[in-house]
């Protein structure tokens, strides 16, 4: 029985400090009883709470009101405080100033007048009732009784009424109803709840749900479960109190634990900031004041609104529970919502009452409570039983076995005070037990069946919510209250009452009094409380795991693990060797790793197992496995079920010395995390505990003092389902301390105590026990290494932890820890034993004192713990000293990586893993496809590559070979990393220009000084002290580490000296040879065949003798030397293509040949004037030798204007030369050398640059004499300037001003408008797009550089001033792009990618120089000359002189036409190769610049474009990329021709003969290559007479080249052909078994194999498919480039004929031929019906063409092969085929033998294309020639008869003919030859 009301108060206005203001304070007038009850003190600060908004003076009187505060005292009680407010008037003389007395007394005296003043104040007074009990309607009732006996003057004594109600006692639960009178003719009946455990929520949660909505009221739900700070904000008193209690009724079973004030008064508005969660009411009228909070939670029950702030994120739900929620409530709230689309809705069924609803509502949530704390006991871990439970909560087994471990709802919920409430309360095991714990006891199944039933869920929560209702109203029938209230408007009454009267103390405590003494002297009423075993319900049900179905544990997985662990224990270790990989990979499932737990505690006995070595490094491989995925939690209890076993298994490794399983498994986060201790400890206790109940008899032999974990540790924590399993006959340990809690009370006392001291002995052994266990599993093998430690997580001062999965340290839960004082900072110079101590320390003080353990023992404990641990460290000392000497695992073998001819191994191969580096590709990512990386394997460093082969990591991708290399000479960087991982040491990143990224984590085995030497290694050979040192030169010698290069005898000669010896050593210079090579190379000279004597190299060059003014050779004439000299330079790139385009003579007389406008001048051929310059260049005729020196001054570094290309059909000439020099450089000139007589040097210069330049003008016909006329482009309206430059800058659009032009012709060419309307993707428009009268010369150079040229008095040339890119430019673009393509690292965001490249800026530089080299097309083309003056001359003007010629020549777009391209303007005209390159040790600080491989992406996409008018293929640019830095040949090193004669490269390239040696020129490997394979070729080469590239350089036009992306990590890059042409792809071959032919279906990764190999085009295949045939048949094979050409003519002819017929296809060809010149295929009508064909040839584009142009387009062609042809075809008497045997030993052969009557020789070839043969048989030698007899090895089918010798004086030659009169034709015309002879 309780109090109905413990006080009753009656509170009035007193006023305020300041007068008149109207406010005032409460104050206490009266309050019964007067002393304070003992069991419940007067509760401070009632007078704040019965004005919440302060006390106020009114002007008129208000109604009374009514509404309860809720005041929470110091021990967490409640007090609910009823407060009925009236207002009562004042005296308005005496309002403000009277006290409250004399308030009082004023109002005792009549009024004066009846009629209100106008000024008459009203004051409130309030009667508070303050009670335990939460019985609203009854505490409104009596106080309204009061009220109604006040106002209405009822003969009723107050304090009769007022001390029955303080008197009045009903039971507080049990459901019985109770009848009470307060003496005033009134009845009312109290019906208590049936248990006080449910919250009675009348209809609040109903009317929270009507304020706020259904998504508001959820949101609020989830802040407040998960701590947040919630505020109420209404006008209503009432409606606050109502929606607190209703959120709190939501919140059962789970009680709120923090501040909770439904109503605050604004005095303690202050509150609000406390930091602790709360649940607060405010009146809206202090809505501005929680304007500023801002982690406060804001729900506005008036306005409908929930407001949270930014910073406060409420976690969800967890689906499927938030949305099967909602959709109950939906069902509640608007039952209509079902029946809304209906076409025939039933009758309106009734809505439920607002309690009922209210009911329902309540009813859904605890249905959501029962869903989500399913099976909860059963992760209750009972630590004590006696004298009072202590229970703990395994909530990482609970959040595992629910799948909802990253949930973030349920883990703050588990963490919340509420929660730990929780547990306290309802974990008991023997208790009363309400509704909720049966419905998560016996419901769970039906709830789960009706998940998607929703009349089902509804019928549910309807039959919950009649029991909550019943709980409330047990007699819902009987409500039978007769009350006297007050008539309506009595407020309003014009004769106010008297005041509320003083009562009289002494009568109400008199009547408490009696009442009193009665109950004294009444038995205590004790209601028996119906206690009872708690239900535990089902254990959890296997929640499906999260990852799906890539781990579903399927029994054949289970099957495998134990397989595999069987096979360990049998022996048979090949059998578990083939297991192992895909047990690995079972294991990355739930259920794999229990069963292999399961299966590893069978072969336990007696907690002890030895295995051999062999066996422990399986079982230790396993447990890792099986660790590694476990969380710092273990959740699924996997180390908990391994941590028994770890100290279980063992070897040993010499007598006396055996190691465990504990010291190979110690790298895992989860035994560094106390709570996964804690959790673990508990568990046994409980297992212990258990046991000591379960068999008394045996008691005395449980844990013993050494704590040997028992034959019951199977069943450990976080297993509780399979402790079901084991045991479902036997009781669990709830089960267990039920029972004994029952017995309790009925045992002795001494029988009490015993139980008591044995419980706490037992939890004693178990921490002795688990300060072992911690001992073994954190101090680290090798106690030296404190390295280890620091990396565990919870152990050290974590700033150096670089394990990414540690969430709580030991320094992060000091919330928990008793010691907190030290935090381990000192972990980093303390020793490794006293981190380990500290640690356990803590875990000992934590769980001793939560379960009890006395003081005494818990110092004994801590007394033990540092022993414990030294005696562990040494036994370890031993163990690991014995550890070292085993023999070490057997990693993977090494795969040697295959070595080019000559590439030699630095250092052999470093054990790493190559670890995935951002391209999505290798490790599966958005392509799919295998895992290829992490792979693991071993690092080579060879003298021409940095090579990583090994396999993949993952056991499920198969042994596939992974092999990642580049070059060397293409390293950009190399960086350290660190690896977030214990078992690896750190790592290097190396990233190369070829596009590829090493990134490798060093194997433990790999110390760190090999690393080093592995660096200074790979540094030692990027950067060479010389050139020499390179790959190119060192090929084949044996390297040696910091070998110096090899010197020649003699220094390098000086060109000065050369000049000097010249015409000394010109009788002794034999033949072609050049000095300074007989010099350098002695060796290698007599291997290279006699040189060809200058006769037969007949040259439509003309060389002149005639006197020439050079003031640079010191005879006037050209000796024979020079002349040598001469021949050389005739013979290199720069002439054959001045040949080929017809540009001038070798003369300075201008009788030799007036009509040539152009001749060649040897000036340079001594590179005195330019070094960087050719030998011979082409200056106007006009122009004296002497003159060009003068003016190479005005251009930087003296590269003066040279012709370089002339147009064949506008005779255009296209120049190129430096940027001029700035004025100070000129005045340089003149401060250094003599003035001339007249002018200064400088002007003489400047006057020598313009006659040049007017040199050039008049050399072009049309402009030799257009003196006359204004040729210029000045008469463009300004309305043409006005637009920005498309052409004016290569950087920004703005105009340049040149201050000496008058005009800025820059900007008008860059006027859109000039160039016609604009075409779409940024093309120019047609060639006609400048005006006819336009400058002869344009001169594109530099804005800062062209200042300084005074323009042509005649404006015969106008000057294009455009902003250039800097070489730092494009390396800053060039690194960008790198990282883009080759991140180094997973990207974060999902397009990262292309923002990177878009950052990188590569591709507007593309297309910069590709709108530059457009536009001096269109120049040429319409018949201007341009002269390109761009920086030095040697970088951007290269590439844009380069691809003008590119585009405009389609001789360039063939193999052999590229290849002169190349050498003329990027090797002959001095491209700095090695200084761009940065090559040697000089470059490295100025790092590599891409010019070079720019412009081949330049090409690239011009290819892509126009993919008909190239005769190579893309991957011929790709080739040249790649090898362009690779070192590999010598054709790109050096800066300049000048260089490479003085190291004696220059002329090897040429025809003279090197044997079979390597080859040095990248030329010559690709013409060889290019004899066995079409790979450089481009099928769809169809060209187009006279055709001009314009190409579309808009970005969006332009694609990333796949050389920047593509890999093959089958065999790395594809650019080594010999590397990469391992075995071919097995053709269906028969099986060995007999068995059938394998299927010819394989899969093709896209990262991993050669795309072009597994899928070569159709040509490709058939191709090689006709060679195979052929050798098959054992003919020799036809060059694929002949059978080809072949074909093509084949179907020339064919169409040639088809042409007078079909006249519709000639048509629909000429209309798609342009369209044709993007996509390279089209339709074709046959003659018969409509069929598609692809184009080989370009002459099918219109019927008409010429037969000249066809022939020369065939010409075209085959120009490359053209020079295959045999050279000797005159002198072939007889060819054919034949069978020889090679030497002894050696298989017989098919080759072509040639015999040659004219030489007297027999001479034979691979093939008869060939033109260099593989031997010769001089007739002279042969003595006869005979019939023969097949011998071993001879092909099969040919007749005996068919077989010959050839004696000579060496040795015999045994031949074969195809057949035997082929035979007799070769022995009848050897036997001719020999008789002529």
């Amino acid at each position: 029985m309780a109090r109905l009301a413990d006080y009753f108060v009656l509170v009035a206005f007193g006023p305020g400090p300041r007068a008149g203001s109207g406010e005032g304070h409460g104050q206490i007038l009266q309050r019964f009883p007067e002393k304070d009850w003992e069991d419940n003190p007067f509760p401070q600060g009632i007078e704040l709470f019965c004005q919440p908004s302060g006390w106020q003076l009114c002007p008129e009187r208000n109604p009374p009101t009514f509404f309860i505060a809720v005041l929470t005292d110091i021990n967490s009680e409640r007090h609910y405080c009823a407060c009925l407010t009236f207002w009562e008037p004042v005296e308005p003389s005496q309002a403000p100033a009277c006290s409250g007395e004399e308030e009082e007394e004023a109002g005792e005296r009549p009024s004066p007048s009846a009629l209100v003043p106008p000024t008459q104040l009203f004051a409130p007074k309030t009667l508070v009732l303050v009670s335990r009990l939460d019985h609203a309607e009854v505490f409104r009732n009596s106080l309204g009784l009061i009220y109604t006996i006040h106002v209405e003057g009822l003969s009723v004594s107050l304090e009769n009424v007022i001390g029955n109600l303080l008197t009045c006692t009903i039971p507080i639960t049990g459901g019985s109803q109770r009848t009470i009178s307060l003496g005033a003719g009134d009845r009312q009946v109290i019906q208590t709840p049936l248990t006080d455990s449910l919250p009675v929520s009348c209809c609040s949660v109903a009317l929270l749900f009507r304020q706020l909505g259904i998504t508001n009221v959820l949101a609020l739900f989830c802040a407040a479960l998960t701590e947040h700070k919630i505020l109420f904000l209404s006008r209503s008193y009432q409606r606050l109190t109502d929606a607190c209690r209703g959120l709190l009724a939501l919140l059962f079973p789970l009680r709120y634990s923090f501040t909770y004030v439904p109503i605050l008064p604004a005095q303690l508005l202050e509150v609000l900031s406390t930091p602790t969660p709360f649940i607060i009411g405010v009146n809206s009228l202090f809505q501005a004041e929680t304007q500023e909070l801002l982690d406060v939670i804001i729900a506005d029950l008036d306005g409908g609104t929930v407001t949270v702030p930014e910073c406060v994120h409420i976690p969800p739900l967890p689906e499927p529970l938030h949305s099967q929620t909602h959709s109950a409530l939906c069902m509640v709230l608007d039952p209509e919502l079902e029946l809304a689309d209906l076409a025939f809705p039933p009758p309106s069924t009734s809505t439920s009452s607002l309690k009922m609803q209210d009911k329902e509502l309540r009813a859904v949530f605890l249905r959501l409570f029962a869903q989500l704390l399913q099976g909860y006991r059963w992760c209750l871990h009972i630590v004590r039983i006696h004298p009072e439970p202590v229970i703990r909560f395994h909530k990482a087994a609970f959040l595992g076995q629910r799948g909802l471990v990253e949930d973030d709802f349920l883990l703050k919920v588990l963490e919340g005070m509420a929660f730990a409430g929780f547990v306290s309360e309802r974990g008991v095991p023997y208790r009363t037990t309400d509704l909720f714990d049966e419905l998560v006891a016996n419901e769970v199944k039906r709830m789960r069946a009706d998940e998607n039933q929703p009349h089902r869920v509804l019928r549910h929560v309807k039959e919950l919510a009649e029991q909550l209702y019943k709980n409330e109203n047990p007699y819902p029938a009987v409500t039978m209250h007769k009350v006297q209230k007050p008539g309506e408007s009595s407020h309003l009454r014009r004769a106010p009452p008297r005041p509320f009267p003083r009562l009289d103390e002494s009568t109400v405590q008199w009547i408490i009094d009696q009442a009193t003494a009665k109950l004294q002297g009444a038995p205590p009423a004790v209601r028996a409380e119906k206690k009872a075993t708690v239900p535990s319900g089902p254990p959890m049900a296997a929640i499906v795991e999260r990852n799906g179905a890539v781990h579903a544990n399927s029994a054949r997985r289970l099957e495998v693990v134990r397989n595999c662990i069987s096979y360990v224990f049998e022996g048979k270790m090949l059998e578990a060797k083939k297991l192992l990989p895909a047990v690995l990979r079972a294991l990355k499932g739930r259920a794999a790793r229990r069963c292999l737990t399961r299966e590893l505690h069978l072969h336990v006995q007696q907690n002890r197992a030895v295995l051999d070595h062999q066996q422990f490094d399986f079982v230790v491989r396993m447990m890792n496995c099986c660790l590694q995925d476990c969380t710092a939690l273990d959740e699924h209890g996997i180390a908990a079920a391994l941590l028994p076993l770890v100290t279980a298994f063992c070897r040993k490794l010499s007598p006396g010395v055996t190691q465990f399983a504990y010291s190979c498994v110690q790298e895992h986060v989860v035994w560094s995390t106390p709570q996964f201790w804690e959790a673990m400890f508990y568990g046994d206790v409980q297992t212990h505990i258990r046991a000591l109940y379960l068999e008394p008899a045996e008691e005395d032999d449980g844990p013993s003092a050494k704590g040997e974990a028992g034959p019951t540790e199977p069943g450990a924590p976080g297993k509780e389902e399979e402790e079901e399993e084991e045991e479902e006959e036997e009781r669990s340990a709830l089960d267990v301390a039920s029972e004994q809690r029952r017995l309790w009370p009925t045992l002795s006392r001494d029988k009490q105590q015993e139980l008591v001291q044995k419980e706490e002995s037992t939890v004693f052994s178990q921490a002795i026990h688990y300060a072992n266990r911690m001992s073994y599993l954190l101090l680290p093998l090798d106690s030296s290494k404190s390295r280890l430690l620091r990396e565990r997580a919870g152990l050290g001062d974590l700033e150096s932890v670089s394990n990414s999965l540690v969430t709580n340290s030991m320094a992060g839960s000091v919330a928990e820890s008793y010691d907190t004082e030290s935090g381990f900072e000192d972990a980093e110079t303390s020793d490794v034993a006293g981190t380990v101590v500290r640690f356990i320390n803590r875990f000992v003080d934590k769980v001793c004192t939560e379960s009890g353990v006395t003081s005494d023992h818990l110092k004994g404990l801590h007394v033990m713990v540092p022993d414990i641990v030294q005696m562990h460290i040494e036994t370890l000392e031993a163990v690991h000293r014995e550890s070292k000497r085993l023999p070490p695992i057997q990693k993977p073998k090494l795969l040697r990586p295959s070595l080019l001819p000559g590439e030699e191994c630095v250092l052999d191969g470093l054990r790493v893993y190559l670890l995935p580096d951002g391209r999505e590709e290798g490790s599966g990512g958005s392509v799919g496809g295998p895992a290829l990386l992490p792979a693991e394997g071993a690092v080579f460093l060879t003298t021409y590559r940095v090579i990583f082969t090994g396999m993949p990591t993952d056991p499920l991708v198969g042994e596939q070979v992974v092999v990642r290399s580049f070059p060397v000479a293409s390293l950009t960087k190399e960086k350290r990393i660190n690896i977030q991982d214990q078992y690896l040491q750190d790592g290097l990143q190396l990233r190369s220009c070829t596009f590829q990224l090493l990134k490798m984590a060093f194997d433990e085995e790999v110390g760190s000084e090999s690393a080093e030497v592995f660096r200074k290694h790979l540094h030692k050979l990027r950067y060479p002290p010389d050139i020499k040192g390179t790959f190119a030169f060192t090929a084949g010698s044996i390297y040696t580490a910091g070998r110096q290069p090899r010197t020649a005898k003699e220094k390098s000669p000086s060109l000065r000296t050369l000049s000097r010896n010249l015409v000394k050593n010109a009788k002794k210079t034999i033949g072609r040879q050049y000095v300074t090579r007989k010099k350098y190379n002695p060796p290698s000279w007599e291997q290279r065949g006699h040189p060809v004597p200058p006769e037969d190299q007949e040259d439509e060059i003309s060389v002149s003798e005639e006197l020439e003014p050079s003031t640079l050779t010191p005879a006037s004439a050209l000796k024979p030397s020079d002349r040598l000299t001469m021949n050389s330079l005739v013979e290199r790139a720069c002439c054959r293509d001045y040949q080929r385009l017809g540009l001038g003579t070798l003369s300075s007389s201008l009788s030799r040949a007036k009509s040539e406008p152009f001749r060649v001048t040897p000036v340079n051929r001594m590179y005195a004037i330019c070094r960087s310059y050719p030998g011979l260049l082409i200056v106007p005729q006009s122009i004296q030798d002497n003159t060009l020196q003068r003016i190479s001054r005005c251009y930087r570094q003296n590269r003066f204007p040279v012709v370089c290309w002339r147009s064949s059909r506008s005779k255009a000439v296209l120049l190129r030369s430096g940027g001029l020099h700035g004025k100070g450089v000129v005045g340089l000139f003149k401060a250094q050398n003599a003035p001339s007589p007249g002018q200064s040097q400088a002007d003489s210069s400047s006057l020598e640059q313009e006659k040049y330049l007017q040199a050039v003008v008049s050399s072009m016909p049309r402009h030799a004499d257009a003196a006359s006329g204004r040729n210029t482009l000045s008469g463009f309206s300004s309305a043409h300037m006005a637009s920005h430059g498309k052409w004016g800058s290569i950087r920004a659009g703005g105009r340049s001003s040149a201050s000496s032009l008058a005009v800025d012709v820059g900007s008008r060419l860059a006027g859109k408008d000039l160039l016609g309307p604009p075409q779409p993707n940024g093309a120019p428009s047609e060639p006609g797009f400048l005006r006819p009268q336009r400058a002869a010369l344009y001169i594109i150079g530099d804005k800062a550089q062209l200042k300084g040229v005074r323009p042509d008095p005649l404006q015969q040339w106008e000057l294009v001033p455009i902003e250039v890119f800097e070489v730092r430019q494009v390396k800053a673009s060039f690194k960008k792009l790198l990282k883009a393509c080759v991140p180094g690292c997973p990207a974060e965001e999902p397009n990262s990618y292309l923002r990177s490249l878009e950052e990188s800026e590569w591709l507007s530089q593309i297309h910069k120089l590709l709108q530059v080299s457009v536009l001096v097309v269109e120049l040429l083309d319409s018949g201007s000359s341009v002269l390109v003056s761009l920086e030095d001359g040697w970088d951007i003007t290269t590439q844009v002189v380069s691809l003008v010629q590119l585009l405009s020549d389609p001789y360039y777009r063939t193999l052999e036409g590229f290849r002169l391209l190349v050498e003329k303007e990027w090797l002959s005209f001095g491209h700095r190769f090695t200084h761009r390159g940065a090559h040697t040790l000089a470059g490295q600080s100025s790092g590599f610049a891409p010019i070079f491989l720019q412009f081949l992406d330049c090409v690239h996409q011009v290819h892509s474009q126009f993919p008909m008018e190239f005769e190579f293929s893309q991957f011929y640019l790709k080739f040249l990329s790649y090898h362009h830095v690779s070192h590999r040949f010598r054709t790109f090193l050096l800066d300049s021709d000048y260089e490479r004669i003085e190291l004696g490269l220059l002329y090897e390239e040429k025809g003279e003969r090197k044997g079979q040696q390597a080859c040095k020129s990248v030329w010559e490997y690709v013409e060889r290559l290019s004899k066995k394979t079409p790979v450089f070729y481009n099928y769809m080469y169809a060209p187009e007479d006279t055709e001009v590239l314009r190409p579309y350089s808009n970005v969006s036009n332009l694609k990333v080249w796949d050389f920047y992306t593509r890999e093959t990590l089958a065999e790395g890059p594809p650019y080594d052909w010999e590397l990469v042409q391992g075995p071919p792809e097995p053709v269906e071959e028969e099986r060995p078994d007999g068995g059938a032919p394998q299927s010819r279906r394989r899969v093709v990764w896209p990262c991993y194999d050669s795309r072009l190999r597994a899928q070569p085009d159709a040509i490709s295949r058939l191709l090689e498919e006709l060679q195979r045939l052929e050798t098959e048949l054992g003919r020799p094979s036809e060059r694929w480039k002949d059978t080809w050409d072949r074909v093509k003519a084949a179907a020339q002819r064919s169409e040639a004929r088809q042409d007078g017929r079909s006249t519709p296809s000639s048509l629909l060809m000429s209309s798609v031929s342009h369209h044709r010149r993007s996509l390279g295929v089209y339709l074709q009508e046959g003659p018969v019906g409509s069929t598609l064909s692809l184009s080989l040839d370009s002459d099918q584009s219109s019927s008409s063409t010429p037969s000249s142009g066809r022939q020369a387009a065939r010409r075209s062609t085959s120009t490359l092969y053209s020079q295959f042809q045999t050279a000797e075809s005159e002198n072939r008497s007889y060819e054919g085929t034949l069978y020889k045997k090679g030497a002894f030993m050696k298989p017989w052969k098919a080759r072509w033998f040639v015999l040659d009557k004219t030489k007297h020789q027999l001479r034979y070839y691979d093939h008869q294309v060939d033109t260099e043969y593989k031997g010769v048989i001089d007739l002279a030698e042969v003595e006869s020639v005979t019939p023969g007899t097949p011998t071993m090895g001879a092909p099969k089918t040919v007749d005996e008869k068919a077989f010959f010798d050839v004696k000579t004086t060496r040795r015999v030659y045994n031949f074969c003919a195809q057949d035997v009169h082929l035979a007799q034709q070769w022995v009848d015309r050897l036997q001719s030859c020999l008789s002529d002879a």
